[in-house]
Order: structure tokens, then C-alpha cells, then sequence
């Protein structure tokens, strides 16, 4: 029996849903997902699924973190010994705005890529493994893959672009040994027969779907307000503030007439 396991790049993958929501809502209703029961529908003949590696960080924002916990604990709730979380970290990063020359702050999630390298790269060597499952479009990744290519070349390897994203490098790492790039969003369906019920009861513990997941998906207005030049836009939304945090409340809005006003009629 070929022995599988699967290696999730989380950011990559819970990002690519919220992308596919904005076109098709019913994709927020996969937020709340078995992941192992998703990757067992791509097991082929004579494999067998050990585990799925789902590789993230504690979000930084306590809201989103109680709803990632939630989740992370009823996929161990129904999958004890298949599934297991690798953490990173956020870490707090100050960047120049284009538009004033002031600073503001936001986050970026570390060491997911190397971790998922480690991984890989140790079940190979230990022989833990058969064959492996990369969920991830992230170009960082070439690396790994290509050494598993020269060092280990009895492993198998599939390529899952999580939905919505997509790497040409990544692309050609694939068919440089004849092997398509599986695209997520292509598999609806498979999504579908793997969501977790609204109570995910065990062992006397239950957890409930996150209420913001169960409520449908409404997208925010577009605005209708295309300032003259960035400056008036940057002081509409911050006045004159010079370090903005990237959950300021208005930050959803500035980035809508943003868009608005780089895609108008004089930035075709």
C-alpha cells in the first residue's frame, strides 16, 4: 500500500477561499471543512492517507483566532491521529504608504514555507512516506520540490493549488516531471462531501460552526467616491495620521476606493 501524506499551506489555502467567496458565496460555507476527509477523495488506487500537515499561525487578531482554534480542534476532534497543525508566527511588520510617506504597521506569517520544507524533506528521509500531497502556490516551495526530484526519486509528488491561486514557476517545477498542477476550485463537489456538520460532537466534547461562517456571505458595497488624487483619499479615510494599523476600521474602505480610483477612466 503507497503511504500519503498531505502538507497544507493554511494561509495559502483559507486565503484562496475568501478569494472564491467574492465570485461564488457558497464557497464561505467550506471554511468549516474536514480536511482529511477533502484530501481522501484525491487518494488513488492502492494509496492509503497516514496524515495531513496543516501549516499556519495563531491569527493576531482575537476573533479570527477563537474561529481558527474552533476549527483546528474539531478536525483533531474527528481526525486524532490524520491530522496535525504545524505553527509559525506573526510577526509585526512597519511599512512606508506610498501615498504620505508615513508608516504604518501590519502583520506577516513566518516560517510556514520552511516548515513545510523540514517536513517534507524529513519524511522523505526517514521514509515515512510514499508519496506526497504539496497544497500550496507558493514559489518558495521550487526548492524542496526540485531536491525531492534529485534526492528521493522513488517519492511521488502531486502539486494542489489551493483555490483561486495559481504559480507559473511552480507549473513548470510539475511538468517538468509530466505532472499537472491539481487546481481546488476545479473540485467543488469534493468540497461539498467534505464539510464538517454544524456540531462536531466526541469523547463528550462539541464544537459548533463559527455564527460569522453560518451567516450568508454579503459583499460590501463598492464606492462610488473616486477622489481627485491619492492624497485627498489617503486623508478621507486616516486624516493625517502617519502610523495606521492594517485593522483600522477603515482600512476595507480606503482599499475599495483605492481600487475605484486606480481603475478609473484615466488608469485603463
Amino acid at each position: 500500500m503507497v503511504r500519503v501524506n498531505v502538507y497544507i499551506d493554511g494561509f495559502n489555502f483559507f486565503h484562496g477561499l475568501k478569494k472564491m467567496r467574492i465570485s461564488d458565496p457558497d464557497w464561505q460555507k467550506f471554511y468549516w471543512l474536514d480536511m482529511v476527509k477533502l484530501f481522501d477523495h484525491f487518494i488513488l488506487p492502492g494509496q492509503i492517507l497516514q496524515k495531513v500537515f496543516y501549516f499556519s499561525a495563531k491569527d493576531h487578531v482575537p476573533e479570527r483566532r477563537v474561529r481558527q482554534e474552533i476549527l483546528f480542534r474539531a478536525n483533531e476532534l474527528v481526525n486524532p491521529v490524520r491530522f496535525e497543525i504545524i505553527y509559525g508566527k506573526y510577526y509585526k511588520k512597519s511599512l512606508k504608504c506610498k501615498l504620505c510617506s508615513g508608516r504604518y504597521r501590519t502583520h506577516e506569517e513566518k516560517r510556514t514555507d520552511v516548515n513545510i520544507c523540514a517536513y517534507m524533506m524529513s519524511d522523505c528521509a526517514q521514509n515515512n512516506v510514499d508519496a506526497l500531497m504539496l497544497v500550496s502556490a507558493d514559489s518558495d516551495l521550487i526548492t524542496p520540490v526540485e531536491m525531492m526530484r534529485r534526492d528521493y526519486p522513488d517519492k511521488k509528488i502531486r502539486l494542489f493549488f489551493p483555490p483561486s491561486a495559481n504559480s507559473r514557476e511552480l507549473t513548470n517545477v510539475m511538468k517538468a516531471i509530466r505532472k499537472e498542477p491539481i487546481h481546488l476550485e476545479l473540485h467543488k463537489q469534493k468540497f461539498v462531501k467534505s464539510l464538517l456538520p454544524d456540531f462536531v460532537s466526541k469523547d463528550g466534547t462539541t464544537l459548533t460552526i463559527p455564527d460569522k461562517w453560518n451567516l450568508p456571505y454579503t459583499q460590501p458595497a463598492p464606492s462610488n467616491v473616486v477622489p481627485e488624487n491619492l492624497m485627498d483619499l489617503y486623508t478621507k479615510h486616516f486624516g493625517s495620521a502617519q502610523i495606521i494599523e492594517f485593522d483600522h476600521p477603515n482600512m476595507s474602505a480606503f482599499v475599495n476606493d483605492l481600487n475605484a480610483h486606480i481603475s478609473g477612466p484615466d488608469n485603463s
